[in-house]
């Protein structure tokens, strides 16, 4: 704010002293012409704002006053802000103009007139509304899960700005109430990533920003695929689980941890873990177990390596006899393999016929 030097008032003129005198001391008050026809001037910070004062003749002797002292008195500038000038359109207009206005400019201001019958005085108060601004916010935070997490957010701006709180997930939950603290009880998971904090009132766009919540939990198994496999070709063992911080992998078979060798290649990435055997022998089948670990807490899972048995093609069966060719057709005989004539009867069967023809049964 610029300081405004008063004058000592033995130097002032016989006419300022009266305009000094004309500050609010329950006289009757004559309204000077206000084109705004109210008593309230709203301004935006950084506008520009005018305060309107018509006087009845050129005669009249006028002075703009604040509750720091004199700003102008007739044309002679008394405030040291540059940003203060008189607006005059037309000759009776004695406006006061104030550009860029700030917070500290709010409050009375009084256009004093002393004509040759009576003083005048009308006052005008200057209101300066204040966009939202975020002036305090909490930083990214990282807990473990089931803490209670407090989030800060605090705003400045005239009329005092409304801060609301939303979690920024896909359903995009607004929490109820309107506090520039947010508490969240025994946190889970699902409450993790990014809140925002918005500051608005209705003098302009609402100022925003985020906090990111990082939860921490342990490791737990997503998925694990055995796999069966051919000897002499490659086969993969597979697993996956969530945790954060990200889990570290770790292969063991039986009792024994298995390093990247000997034709065994282990993989892992955030979050997923691969076992490949390059050439598979029957030494390779088995179970194997993965084990998924970070500083919270440690989870494994089984897996098998399974030996794939190929089908077999069965061979057809040949069936051999005895075939006994005739070469005519007759009853009781058959056709056979290309066009001829096969016993059909058993040797059985015709000894048996012949015993009875001569027992004549």
């Amino acid at each position: 704010m610029v300081a405004k030097v008063q004058p000592d008032r033995k130097q002032l003129p016989l006419v300022l002293l009266r305009l000094l005198c004309l500050l609010p001391t329950g006289l009757p008050v004559r309204s000077v012409d206000f084109n705004r026809g109210t008593d309230n001037i709203t301004v935006r910070q950084g506008d520009t704002a005018i305060l309107r004062c018509v006087v009845d003749d050129k005669n009249s002797k006028v002075a703009w006053l604040n509750r720091s002292g004199i700003i102008f008195a007739g044309h002679d500038k008394w405030s040291l802000d540059p940003r203060v000038e008189l607006e005059k359109r037309h000759s009776l207009e004695y406006s006061l103009r104030i550009q860029k206005v700030d917070v500290y400019d709010e409050g009375s201001y009084t256009c004093s007139v002393q004509t040759q019958h009576e003083p005048k005085t009308s006052q005008v108060y200057l209101i300066v509304q204040v966009p939202p601004k975020i002036s305090n916010i909490s930083s990214d935070v990282t807990v473990n899960e089931g803490s209670n997490v407090t989030l800060v957010c605090m705003a400045n701006g005239r009329p005092e700005p409304v801060i609301t709180w939303r979690h920024l997930t896909p359903t995009g939950r607004e929490f109820e109430g309107e506090e520039e603290y947010l508490e969240i009880f025994g946190i889970t998971r699902e409450q993790s990533g990014k809140y925002e904090c918005k500051a608005a009132n209705e003098v302009s766009s609402a100022d925003v920003k985020q906090v990111k919540v990082t939860v921490n939990y342990p490791p737990t198994i997503t998925e694990s695929k055995s796999n069966e496999a051919t000897t002499g070709r490659q086969a993969s063992l597979k697993c996956e689980a969530s945790a954060v911080p990200a889990p570290d992998f770790e292969w063991y078979r039986d009792d024994t941890r298995i390093n990247s060798a000997n034709g065994l290649e282990i993989k892992s990435t955030e979050g997923q873990s691969s076992l490949t055997v390059a050439n598979v022998t029957e030494e390779h089948y088995g179970n194997y177990t993965c084990v998924a670990t970070n500083k919270l807490g440690v989870t494994n899972a089984s897996l098998v390596l399974f030996k794939r048995v190929l089908p077999t093609i069965p061979h057809p069966i040949q069936e051999i006899g005895t075939t006994v060719h005739f070469k005519q057709k007759g009853p009781g005989s058959v056709r056979g393999i290309n066009g001829s004539i096969s016993l059909a009867v058993p040797l059985w069967l015709l000894a048996a016929t012949l015993l009875c023809l001569l027992s004549k049964c």
